[in-house]
């Protein structure tokens, strides 16, 4: 690492954040992700449930009594804004993955014409 030239060192630092933003990145969306199968399985349940059963919802560490139809509308709201950040992060990873990629091969190619 020492004998590589200024410019070269910058790159593979850039490279080397590139590389912890983009899994950063699909952390969240993992997270996110998962978060999204947890309020599936939520609405299918409330669906399931009929309009009249005593439902709950949790606030902080405790539970608190709710009405299933506006504990519906809030999980579908949920799910629809969960996927819309999915579908952004889905959309940075990809970005993020081309620049990441650029890099590299300019990188392999500025080693090999040392």
């Amino acid at each position: 690492m020492d004998q590589l030239d200024e410019e070269t060192k910058k790159k593979f630092q850039n490279l080397t954040q590139l590389g912890q933003s983009l899994e950063m990145l699909t952390q969240q969306k993992l997270q996110i992700d998962s978060n999204i199968r947890e309020t599936e399985i939520a609405l299918e349940e409330l669906e399931k449930a009929s309009p009249d059963t005593v439902v709950y919802k949790q606030i902080g560490g405790i539970l608190v009594k709710s009405e299933r139809n506006k504990l519906l509308d809030e999980k579908k709201s949920d799910k629809e804004t969960l996927n819309m950040r999915s579908n952004t992060l889905a959309q940075k990873i990809e970005r993020t993955k081309s620049t990441f990629e650029n890099m590299q091969k300019s990188l392999q190619e500025d080693l090999q014409n040392q």
